[in-house]
């Protein structure tokens, strides 16, 4: 059975504006990401991981978790067709 619970976040003003400025490196990643599966014509997951991962982590200043996520989201838009 799923429990689905829903919840508001009630952060501080120091912390709203780390989730904030978290949200906007996450989205500009996810960009930069679907370039580099435009320009380099990835269609593997795994590829896409070798070619961006470093480089996300490093320019946007993401943990390994948050890195991942967005180049895994990423690559499921591309391949879809959703990003063009």
């Amino acid at each position: 059975m799923k429990l689905t619970v829903q919840v508001k976040l009630l952060p501080t003003p120091v912390q709203a504006a780390a989730l904030e400025e978290t949200l906007h490196a996450c989205n500009e990643a996810a960009t930069w990401v679907s370039y580099v599966a435009f320009e380099k014509d990835i269609k593997r997951n795994f590829a896409l991981r070798e070619h961006t991962y470093g480089q996300v982590k490093d320019r946007w200043n993401l943990g390994a978790q948050a890195a991942q996520h967005v180049i895994k989201k990423t690559w499921s838009r591309v391949v879809d067709g959703e990003v063009s």
